[in-house]
């Protein structure tokens, strides 16, 4: 077995924990790039001279290119090998970087993060599959656990890092922070990583992969496109119809394959799935937070960027610290009662948030994204260990594949959906169509908030529900 082989091999057991440090590194930056751009999209808008719903794709185009990839590049790396996938996943993530922050046009610039997203889906499709073969049973829990740390502080630190980014430089250098740290990690992987030793024999489900990403470009891109020209456009819902039809189209071929790009069987496990599911919605409400929080800070409540980044802080800061003191915790104690209270604690900060206006204090909104800070660090690190608990040795990597992109899947359906009813509520409330911050009426945006996080805070009682019942139900 491969497994079994690393870890007889005592010179990559020497070195295991420098691999993981390297592959951390990626998946930070890999995640932190899905969520880092938000904060930049007006001052983007501004420099390129977009609108702002067209900005908009230089956030949605990444999460949607990983999406429609990461289980792709997932069977492609069990054909090929993990590690090579990872190392060609670091070149294209790297020049992808430093093509992104050169100041041309919004066309150069959404390649830019195509193959950017690119490499970021070839180091999440491997990440934990690395991980699971080069260490022992004994610490796999420890360092899968590590790595969703890293994929949990990448996904909610973006705006934060990204304001303080701001507020000194160019949002070029937004894309140029990955430079540098990803010449750094690749140079730590290219010393470390071991080679690929074992490859499967088993065919590559080319219709599944084609189908799948097929039905993730249309069906987002045609949403996407819909807050700009409209879902009544023929072009936009011929879009949907296809994302539609492919998803179907998948799904059928998927129960025929003999080997599945995605295996629904693993979903018949209860706790795999709501542990997905539940990770999932928390996502999703992260990214209405993402989404919505540059403007009421910024635009609403006039503070600079750097003011922004500092308040954005706070919520990495908080769950920096309270990760890991809840990963410990999970091996003494029930790790569904954890992350029910994680749940439980990122309810009350939607509340919170939903109760903030132009007049209400600031630091109401503060405290919201300490509690929110502190029930994603309590939440995390407990469902990780849920999920991969739950499913057998063999189906590791399958499961750290589906996690990925159960949390990528959550990005992008929460910064769509964000958007999509930001606008119409704005819209709503002026009563004609709006698909930017208005400056002289910023009432019509608080409503717009106020919709936003009600929808947030309905979703995460939804969470809450599901993490109760799995608690208390009797197996």
């Amino acid at each position: 077995m491969e497994t079994l082989s690393y870890q007889n091999n005592q010179k990559v057991q020497k070195n295991r924990w420098w691999i993981l440090v390297a592959v951390g590194l990626f998946t930070f930056m890999s995640t932190l790039d899905g969520t880092i751009v938000n904060i930049a999209l007006p001052v983007i808008s501004n420099d390129l001279h977009i609108p702002m719903s067209q900005s908009e794709w230089v956030a949605s185009l990444y999460l949607i290119v990983v999406c429609s990839f990461i289980l792709f590049f997932g069977k492609l790396s069990d054909l090929h090998g993990k590690i090579k996938i990872f190392r060609f996943g670091a070149i294209f993530f790297i020049a992808g970087s430093l093509l992104s922050g050169i100041k041309v046009n919004l066309l150069f610039l959404l390649v830019a993060r195509a193959i950017q997203a690119i490499g970021a889906a070839m180091t999440m499709a491997t990440n934990n599959g690395i991980i699971t073969e080069i260490f022992p049973t004994t610490e796999r829990g420890k360092a899968l656990g590590t790595i969703g740390s890293f994929v949990a502080l990448g996904s909610i630190a973006g705006p934060g890092l990204g304001g303080l980014i701001l507020s000194k430089l160019s949002w070029s250098y937004i894309f140029w922070l990955n430079v540098p740290v990803g010449i750094v990690a690749a140079i730590i992987g290219a010393i470390y990583l071991p080679k690929d030793i074992t490859f499967t024999t088993s065919s590559l489900d080319k219709m599944g992969s084609f189908s799948f990403a097929l039905g993730m470009i249309a069906l987002f891109g045609g949403i996407f496109l819909g807050q700009q020209f409209g879902f009544t456009s023929l072009p936009v819902l011929a879009m949907l119809l296809v994302g539609v039809i492919s998803f179907i189209w998948f799904v059928s071929i998927e129960n025929h394959a003999e080997n599945p790009l995605l295996q629904f069987k693993l979903f018949k496990n209860l706790d795999f799935s709501v542990s997905l599911l539940c990770a999932l919605l928390v996502f999703i409400t992260n990214f209405f937070f993402n989404v919505v929080t540059p403007f009421y800070l910024e635009n609403a409540r006039h503070l600079a960027p750097s003011q922004t980044g500092y308040i954005l802080m706070i919520l990495p800061i908080v769950q920096f610290f309270a990760a890991p003191v809840a990963g410990a915790l999970s091996d003494k104690m029930n790790p569904k009662l954890l992350t029910f209270i994680g749940l439980v604690l990122l309810l009350v900060s939607q509340i919170c948030y939903s109760l903030c206006n132009l007049n209400s204090s600031i630091w109401l909104f503060v405290g919201s994204i300490a509690i929110m800070g502190l029930g994603s660090g309590i939440f995390t690190s407990p469902n990780n260990s849920l999920v991969m608990s739950s499913v057998q040795q063999k189906d590791l990597g399958i499961a750290g594949s589906i996690n990925s992109l159960s949390r990528n899947l959550g990005m992008v359906i929460g910064i769509s959906s964000a958007t999509t009813v930001l606008f119409a509520a704005m819209s709503h409330a002026k009563g004609a169509r709006v698909t930017a911050y208005l400056p002289k009426q910023p009432e019509i945006f608080i409503y717009g908030m106020h919709v936003v996080f009600i929808i947030s805070m309905l979703i995460c009682l939804v969470t809450v529900i599901l993490s109760g019942w799995r608690l208390f139900r009797k197996d």
